[in-house]
């Protein structure tokens, strides 16, 4: 018989800037001020891109989860479309911190941040800007810009220059952005082209998902530069990163040596693929990790640690 907690799920958003961020908000049933985690996801990507089978184990282990989605991307506000800035997809994440501790039906004292990939990277700089939280997840982390585009491999990695020249352009005309694909397959014009990106995309999909493949190609720069895992070394509470040997698009050996200067990080490694974390044995291999880790560091009412 399970013991599992059950919980309802509730259509929430919060203000970011001068715009909403959609949300979901899991909460424990009959249980008073839970502790909370916030999730974030992936480049581009979407909280029904499966945010929902994590925020529902940790909401059956009695912690409360906010999934959200960025800014100018789903069913959140924002325009243009499509538009991926990590200054705003940051101050996303801040006020979704801000929302939480202003709610009084969770305990925002204890909180934590989750994120995968591109999102496992801003979890790591939010970390470090919040001493305050107790907690945070990383889970196949974007740490290093320069690292990726070298795996990328230079030809790959200047064959988007002509659409950055593009939507910048579009940008001071002031028309729509110029797009280019999230995901492609190998060799394709994508930000991402490995063999396992495009097929990994798609079997997140859910059906009728507000996930578009495609981003206003003037972020390529930006994410080449950004290095989140840099910061990891500024985090005093416990870390938990969970990383893919076989990771294709953020190399692990890089996310590695970052872990290691975490002065409270823990590393939990798998021979999953980037993708496959998301699913089957994988995925439940993950998230029993991530939840024995919740649970230690944000008492759950009930957690046995």
């Amino acid at each position: 018989m399970s013991t599992a907690q059950p919980y309802t799920r509730h259509d929430v958003s919060f203000t970011s800037g001068k715009n909403t961020c959609a949300a979901w908000l899991y909460l424990p049933d009959g249980v008073a001020a839970p502790p909370v985690v916030i999730l974030g996801h992936g480049l581009g990507a979407t909280r029904e891109l499966r945010l929902d089978a994590f925020a529902d184990r940790f909401a059956k282990a009695g912690i409360a989860a906010l999934a959200f989605t960025y800014r100018h991307f789903g069913d959140s506000g924002g325009q243009p479309r499509q538009l991926l800035s990590i200054k705003r997809q940051l101050a996303d994440w801040d006020a979704a911190i801000t929302w939480v501790k202003n709610r009084r039906d969770i305990d925002g004292a204890r909180l934590a941040v989750w994120g995968s990939s591109f999102g496992g990277g801003h979890a790591i700089t939010i970390a470090s800007r919040h001493p305050e939280l107790k907690a945070a997840v990383a889970q196949c982390p974007f740490t290093d810009g320069l690292a990726s585009a070298l795996a990328l491999g230079p030809t790959e990695s200047l064959k988007v220059l002509p659409s950055v020249a593009r939507d910048v352009a579009s940008m001071i005309l002031r028309r729509p952005p110029a797009m280019i694909p999230l995901a492609g397959s190998p060799g394709a014009l994508a930000l991402m082209n490995a063999p396992d990106a495009l097929p990994g995309y798609e079997a997140l999909l859910p059906p009728h998902a507000t996930f578009r493949n495609e981003v206003a190609a003037r972020v390529a720069p930006s994410i080449a530069t950004y290095r989140p895992g840099r910061a990891a070394k500024k985090i005093r509470f416990p870390i938990l990163f969970c990383v893919s040997d076989t990771d294709s698009v953020t190399p692990p050996a890089q996310t590695l040596r970052y872990a290691h200067a975490a002065p409270r990080g823990e590393i939990k490694r798998y021979d999953a693929g980037h993708f496959a974390f998301y699913f089957g044995e994988p995925f439940e291999a993950l998230v029993r990790d991530q939840v024995e880790f919740l649970a230690r560091q944000l008492q759950p009412a009930g957690a046995v640690v």
